[in-house]
């Protein structure tokens, strides 16, 4: 295979460009935990409304993967990745402009929609045009700063809200979004799929599908991954206001903890990561002995109720670091020219799990709280289907790769 590997200044260039395009993605992805309260009141949001709500970003983001794959080996990063962030734009801007939850909730979807490929079309990009053993490092680092979009996606926006008010924030949002497109189209380099391979092997959905690795780490993706991204950008936030009595101040500072210590493991761990996982087994190894981690921490914060805060779920977070070996590793386990269709048709199994749980969990409180039980205990019952699904996902895991 021929791989076109940049220079080093050029490649520190297009990380940055891309940098900016997935810290906006993961902002206007966890910006609903800190908006919240505001958006409960002045729509009368119920539980599930407000799961529904988070959860049509995933929706949309998983739409339109499996087509984004195909674009992405075909056209290319900057093409894709501008073409799509303009779509966004204009889902930023109607939620700005919301004045009744459907319309919210539609302008979620595009929104979902438009920043769908901020995160594949850069790692489509490093499989490229980045050596093999930089993989895991870039792929943690792209991680690392979407960590940081959470960040101020918390206490940030929290101290904007009183000033310019949630509209307001999405009305900036789409102008720095602007500003990304224009940074693509001036530093990120033109596609040549001819650079890819002298003989390609395109690759179909179906071989992609029907790879045992690959089919291996589907319920992992569905509710391991899945459940993650739902609680850390959605229902992290509820708890510390529902279960653990913060005040929404408190909870967006408790956020902001959560999401620093992510930017720092995710710093951490993509520098040592190139050490201890060269290849595929080495991030199955890894997945085998650090997932269980992650579920003794969620078990432990379903059993402290009311008393599991802002650390508790820092942990479980940080636990969770393990999950990113997933990806590149997809990514490395198929050809250059299949890379963007293996590594959409991964990223469409975490979105559709985030929709799923996130939504499922504004369901459960919702249905527990009609059976009188209460905020406390619905809380840890839509918690338990998080932990009960992902152990049996692991299981499965396991099962494959024993």
């Amino acid at each position: 295979m021929n791989k076109p590997i940049l220079k080093q200044t050029k490649a520190i260039s297009i990380f940055l460009v891309f940098a900016l395009g997935y810290f906006i993605s993961t902002l206007l992805r966890a910006i609903t935990a800190t908006i919240s309260p505001e958006l409960i009141n002045e729509f009368d949001l119920s539980a599930g409304e407000l799961g529904l709500l988070g959860g049509g970003y995933f929706l949309g983001f998983a739409s339109v993967q499996i087509p984004l794959g195909y674009l992405l080996d075909l056209k290319g990063p900057r093409k894709i990745v501008s073409y799509f962030l303009s779509i966004a734009i204009i889902g930023i801007i109607l939620f700005a402009l919301a004045q009744n939850f459907l319309t919210l909730l539609i302008s979620r979807v595009i929104i979902g929609i438009g920043v769908g490929a901020c995160l594949m079309g850069p790692l489509t990009a490093y499989r490229v045009w980045y050596q093999d053993e930089t993989q895991q490092r870039s792929n943690s680092w792209m991680l690392m700063v979407g960590a940081v979009g959470m960040l101020f996606s918390s206490l940030p926006v929290q101290y904007l809200l009183p000033a310019i008010g949630w509209r307001g924030v999405f009305i900036n949002l789409s102008i720095l979004t602007t500003i990304c497109i224009i940074l693509i189209i001036i530093f990120i380099p033109k596609w040549n799929v001819k650079d890819l391979d002298k003989n390609p092997e395109t690759g179909t959905l179906k071989e992609i599908w029907k790879n045992n690795f690959f089919r291996s780490l589907v319920p992992m993706g569905l509710f391991n991954y899945g459940g993650l991204f739902a609680i850390q950008t959605l229902w992290a936030g509820p708890w510390m206001v529902k279960v653990s009595g913060y005040t929404p101040e408190e909870s967006a500072k408790g956020l902001f903890m959560i999401y620093f210590f992510m930017l720092i493991s995710f710093l951490i761990w993509g520098y040592f990561v190139p050490k201890i996982s060269k290849n595929i087994n080495d991030a199955i190894r890894l997945l085998k002995f650090g997932t269980p981690l992650n579920l003794i921490i969620l078990a432990l914060i379903i059993y402290l109720g009311s008393d599991a805060g802002a650390v508790h779920w820092t942990l479980f977070v940080i636990s969770a670091i393990f999950l990113s070996l997933s990806q590149p590793a997809v990514g490395m386990a198929f050809t250059l020219s299949s890379a963007g269709k293996a590594l959409t048709s991964f990223n469409l199994l975490l979105f559709v799990g985030a929709f799923f749980v996130q939504w499922m969990m504004g369901i459960i409180i919702d249905i527990s709280m009609n059976f009188n039980f209460s905020e406390v205990i619905s809380f840890k019952f839509a918690m338990t289907f998080v932990l009960i699904s992902s152990l049996l996902s692991y299981l499965y895991f396991l099962a494959k790769n024993n």
